[in-house]
């Protein structure tokens, strides 16, 4: 019976966590989509600085009233971690200047297999023949749902490689500093935050400049486009914490399947709030290939097998040697 409630509360917290990565993660896109669009204010840059310098601030609050306590994050591995996402923010932002639509889009499914390699190689994660079959699905669903149109050029195709590669390093990271320093979310967020805050807002301005051709300190802010400011700041909060809460409970790989749920939100309350079309066929469909496949990775990821660690340990006599490199640790399951 006890094994049934811890399971049962597992499950539970694994709901609510993706619940609120979704709610926060698609909200944040709907607002910063008017803050830019409808209001001009297209440095997002500097706008992600501001972001992590508000989640400073609530972590500076909750080490001041006890939630957060003390923890060791090595020096090396934090400038790392920043490194890392700080180049998958810049990454994403000229990979979407640079190439069209269509080939971001590639771009960001492209994350799932290196998620996989890194998981692979690094964690010797194994994936049944189902769990990889229903990555592939949630691909085509994605892609049939939002590519439209591919051009590649040299300078886009770098920007797309070095967004990829520092995205899916930066959230393999998360789950590795977890797991390595016993760190909760908020004790890492307390760790890399304000050093992300200070080198956004420090490159932010000089990056947007470049990408834009705009200067942030001479945009004509308004009430209304501060007030939006301020709510994608406090909604961000929510959304770096949720990251981190996500990627902690599941793994990378996990983290990104799931989160094409939130790739087609975004297109319903897109073509709802802002667009001039309407949902065609061609978009209902990968739609419905892609919420299919995600129920199949739900379902085989899960399954013993489905996905699992192999450990290789030494043995302590002949006797056992090969039972202990036939020997598998299963992982958490999704």
């Amino acid at each position: 019976m006890s094994s049934v409630s811890k399971a049962d509360r597992k499950a539970a917290l694994d709901v609510a966590s993706w619940a609120f990565n979704i709610v926060t993660s698609v909200g944040i896109i709907m607002v910063n989509k008017a803050l830019m669009a409808t209001y001009g204010f297209c440095f997002a840059t500097t706008l992600t600085g501001l972001h992590f310098a508000t989640t400073t601030l609530l972590t500076l609050l909750l080490r001041w009233l006890g939630y957060i306590q003390y923890s060791y994050l090595p020096l090396p591995e934090l400038l790392k971690f920043v490194m890392f996402s700080n180049f998958s923010i810049v990454g994403m932002n000229v990979s979407l200047m640079w190439n069209s639509v269509g080939f971001y889009q590639i771009a960001k499914l492209s994350m799932i297999p290196v998620s996989c390699f890194l998981e692979v190689i690094f964690d010797k994660v194994q994936y049944s023949r189902d769990t990889k079959l229903s990555i592939v699905l949630v691909l085509l669903g994605v892609a049939v749902c939002t590519v439209t149109d591919v051009s590649v050029n040299f300078k886009g195709f770098l920007a797309a490689v070095i967004a990829i590669w520092s995205t899916a390093l930066q959230q393999y990271y998360v789950h590795f500093l977890q797991r390595k320093h016993s760190l909760g979310s908020f004790d890492l967020l307390g760790h890399t935050a304000p050093l992300q805050a200070a080198s956004l807002l420090l490159t932010g301005p000089f990056v947007d400049y470049w990408l834009t051709e705009k200067k942030v300190y001479a945009f004509d802010y308004t009430v209304t486009s501060v007030f939006f400011t301020i709510l994608s700041c406090t909604i961000a909060v929510g959304t770096n914490l949720s990251q981190f809460i996500c990627i902690g409970r599941f793994t990378a790989v996990s983290f990104q399947v799931l989160g094409h749920m939130k790739t087609i939100l975004v297109l319903i309350l897109g073509f709802i709030l802002f667009g001039k079309e309407g949902l065609n066929l061609h978009v209902i469909l990968g739609m419905v290939i892609a919420v299919v496949g995600m129920i199949w990775y739900g379902n085989a990821s899960s399954k013993p097998g489905g996905k699992e660690r192999r450990i290789y340990s030494a043995p302590s006599n002949k006797s056992q040697k090969r039972d202990l490199l036939d020997s598998t640790e299963t992982d958490d399951k999704v």
